[in-house]
């Protein structure tokens, strides 16, 4: 493949920095990987599947990016340890972190078992404070860095993933208190909410959950998903020297969709809307797959 990432942002922004990537395998994390890597940061990818982050550590690699890779359940406490301080002994320090490793499942609260809450709530809380804490132990506290925490659209609610949604409010609140008690050190600690992007993680949800992901641009006032680019730039913006003066926020790419309110009428911005300039999709990755569900 010879396009490259077409980033909004500078060449040659991260030169120099190491940034790691929790769910580096695949969806936003995999595109945020390829672009801080375009920028000229080395990328350590995260994950559990070792043979999806190999791949994707071999895309940077042909696009004339570094990068490299390690296995890690982020649930653990220990192994979460011994990745970041393999991490620091390779590097010697960590910029920044961008924790977006996670996974859900659909189903109704009163279906949701203690094991399957619990398991969400270690994949979309606990392992993300993990990492994050072994990376202000062991670098950015002496360095300091950047943290971007990867929350999700639950203003309000969150139906048919309240295990998701109590984890990822717990995110926030994380991130709100590690803004401030790390500050000290020099570390900015954020949060992005993506709304409702066309991931590839859509591919993981049953086929008969086809139709409602189908119908859910409907309810967006921009009237479509957002995509992996999108996402990512606020990642990267929120990692930048631009945001220097930002630690403790939420970032929400969701095309105003918390905001839907009933009585308003049509909330789907019509097609001509759609194709001006301001809202028109940013299609920066050059590797991203529109997911199955939608390709029909």
């Amino acid at each position: 493949m010879t396009a490259h990432y077409r980033s909004a942002f500078a060449p040659n922004l991260f030169t120099g920095r190491v940034a790691v990537v929790t769910g580096g395998g695949s969806g936003i994390g995999r595109c945020t990987a390829h672009e801080l890597a375009s920028l000229g940061a080395h990328v350590v990818l995260i994950g559990r599947n070792l043979a999806k982050l190999q791949d994707v550590a071999g895309e940077i690699v042909s696009d004339g990016g570094r990068a490299s890779f390690h296995s890690c359940d982020i649930r653990q406490e220990d192994a979460v340890r011994t990745v970041v301080t393999a991490i620091v002994g390779a590097h010697g320090r960590i910029d920044a972190l961008v924790n977006n490793a996670g996974g859900q499942y659909i189903t109704p609260l009163e279906h949701i078992s203690a094991k399957g809450w619990q398991a969400v709530i270690d994949t979309n809380l606990t392992g993300g404070f993990l990492f994050a804490r072994e990376c202000y132990v062991q670098s950015m506290q002496a360095h300091g860095g950047a943290i971007v925490n990867i929350v999700a659209d639950m203003w309000g609610s969150m139906p048919g993933m309240g295990h998701s949604g109590a984890a990822r409010a717990g995110m926030v609140n994380f991130t709100e208190t590690a803004a401030l008690e790390w500050a000290r050190s020099g570390v900015r600690v954020n949060a992005v909410a993506p709304g409702y992007i066309a991931s590839h993680g859509m591919d993981h949800y049953p086929p008969e959950a086809g139709p409602m992901l189908r119908e859910m641009r409907d309810t967006v006032p921009a009237g479509r998903f957002g995509n992996e680019a999108e996402t990512s730039a606020a990642i990267v913006f929120l990692l930048s020297p631009a945001a220097s003066f930002i630690s403790g926020s939420v970032l929400r790419v969701d095309g105003a969709r918390p905001q839907v309110r009933m009585g308003w009428g049509q909330v789907a911005a019509p097609a001509e809307a759609q194709a001006r300039d301001a809202v028109k999709p940013f299609d920066g990755f050059h590797r991203y797959v529109m997911p199955k569900v939608f390709q029909s």
